[in-house]
């Protein structure tokens, strides 16, 4: 049953910030003075009530913890709204959105992250935008009271994305955000225009799960020319690591040098998860196409397709959570779970 309502959580991030008199830095407002700046908020027909993390944090200080916060608030506030709207700093939005997807199970109502890249006091921002088509967003339903959107997604400048295909692509321009090895969800201009065929559908019957522990034992690694042996010996040496993000070359290659693939093979022995992600933002592992690709996986690699580091970060710290077979593990993250990946 509908209620009509949408929880706005306010986390802090740039969309709240005012700028010191004194300093001339940007620091964190409290949040009436935020809705204090929207007169917009009267026109909306969805009633909106407000969570706010208090003090407002910086989206570079974001933790698994926080992550386990903002899931808890979801889930004890769930039948009471149509959908949630969260208000993040941008540097780590991504993250957030992806780590969302996985720790909300079989997620029946919309979750829309949002912020902005000037806050919302000043002439230009973006934020205003930014913020009441996201409530729109959250409170969109079919004719059956269904949510248009039941999935944990990124609104930004006119895209809805979804939030564990994200990447921010742009410190500075109001298009900061986009995914892509995926279409967009829908494109707000005059109109709002969906991509229904592109929406995750859950299974409405089931209730929505909530998962709050995350396994922080995760690295990850950017491979280079001139990548010294002992520096990643050092690393795969240490005591509590689990799980490695590797991004490779192109389609997931790796430099010919024999060290490498038996390293990897040996970590792999011991139960370390090594998962082959592109250094490009655009396409996917391939790890039979080359050699050096193959004598990753004949080491003990898994492909982790089209993914974002963001995805495949918080992908394994939620499944190291929550199971100790690294042979599961592997599985998984060859598995599509909140439409992460592309198989």
């Amino acid at each position: 049953m509908r209620t009509n309502k949408v929880l706005l959580i306010y986390t802090g991030g740039t969309i709240g910030m005012g700028q010191n008199p004194k300093t001339g830095a940007l620091e964190p407002l409290d949040f009436n003075h935020l809705i204090d700046r929207v007169p917009e908020f009267g026109q909306i027909s969805t009633d909106i009530d407000v969570y706010q993390f208090n003090p407002p944090i910086d989206s570079s200080d974001m933790s698994p913890q926080r992550w386990a916060e903002m899931v808890d608030i979801i889930a004890g506030a769930y039948d009471r709204y149509d959908g949630f709207v969260i208000l993040h700093g941008t540097d780590t939005m991504s993250y957030t959105a992806s780590a969302l997807s996985f720790m909300l199970e079989n997620l029946t109502k919309p979750v829309i992250l949002t912020g902005s890249q000037l806050p919302i006091g000043q002439l230009r921002t973006d934020g205003k935008e930014n913020l009441v088509t996201s409530i729109e967003l959250a409170a969109a339903h079919h004719d059956d009271g269904r949510a248009i959107v039941p999935e944990v997604c990124i609104y930004f400048n006119g895209h809805l994305l979804r939030g564990n295909r994200s990447t921010k692509q742009d410190a500075d321009g109001f298009n900061a955000f986009d995914t892509f090895n995926f279409p967009h969800l829908c494109e707000a201009g005059v109109n709002i225009v969906y991509n229904h065929h592109l929406i995750l559908r859950p299974d409405f019957s089931r209730p929505m799960v909530a998962h709050t522990k995350m396994d922080r034992g995760v690295a990850v690694f950017s491979l280079y020319p001139g990548m010294e042996e002992g520096m990643m010996r050092y690393m795969l040496d240490y005591k509590g690591l689990r799980g490695i993000v590797m991004r490779s070359f192109g389609s997931g290659n790796a430099p010919q040098r024999p060290w490498l693939p038996r390293l990897l093979g040996e970590a792999a022995g011991r139960g370390i998860v090594v998962v082959n992600i592109s250094q490009c933002v655009a396409g996917a592992v391939e790890m039979a196409r080359y050699d050096t690709g193959f004598q990753l996986k004949e080491a003990g690699v898994v492909s982790g397709y089209d993914s974002t580091v963001e995805a495949a970060v918080t992908k394994l710290m939620h499944l190291q959570a929550y199971s100790d077979d690294p042979d599961y593990i592997r599985r998984k993250m060859n598995e599509s779970m909140a439409g992460e990946i592309t198989l």
